[in-house]
């Protein structure tokens, strides 16, 4: 597992001034996962992970759940993404992508899919 690297000012800022501007799928799953509630997990919303800002890790299962609005299917943000999965792949975490409106529509439907990737991670993190 890689060290610890030090998070550049800006990042951070911008990472602090995202968590005050959520949109309302954030809003709605951060609702599911904040003050331990999924399966007494510590998730932290925006946070800075290899010179990425995800949208919500959870350190101690490493994984990373990122919400995708439309633009996330053109083919140029697909390759973003894809290149931001690899490289938070090699550094240990699991990327869960889901589109907002499974969010908005199915919030039960995600949270079981983090739980049970979770669960299949750790064991010791069963339910």
């Amino acid at each position: 597992m890689p060290s610890h690297t030090p998070i550049p000012v800006k990042i951070r800022q911008y990472a602090k001034s995202m968590r005050r501007a959520q949109t309302e799928p954030e809003l709605k799953l951060w609702n599911c996962l904040r003050a331990h509630r999924l399966m007494g997990l510590s998730f932290k919303r925006q946070v800075p992970i290899a010179g990425y800002i995800v949208d919500f890790a959870c350190a101690a299962a490493r994984i990373v759940v990122e919400l995708d609005g439309s633009q996330h299917g053109e083919d140029h943000s697909q390759q973003y993404d894809g290149a931001r999965t690899e490289r938070l792949n090699r550094d240990g975490w699991t990327v869960l992508r889901f589109w907002n409106d499974d969010v908005l529509q199915d919030i039960d439907g995600v949270c079981q899919h983090i739980v049970s990737t979770v669960s299949a991670r750790s064991p010791a993190h069963e339910p």
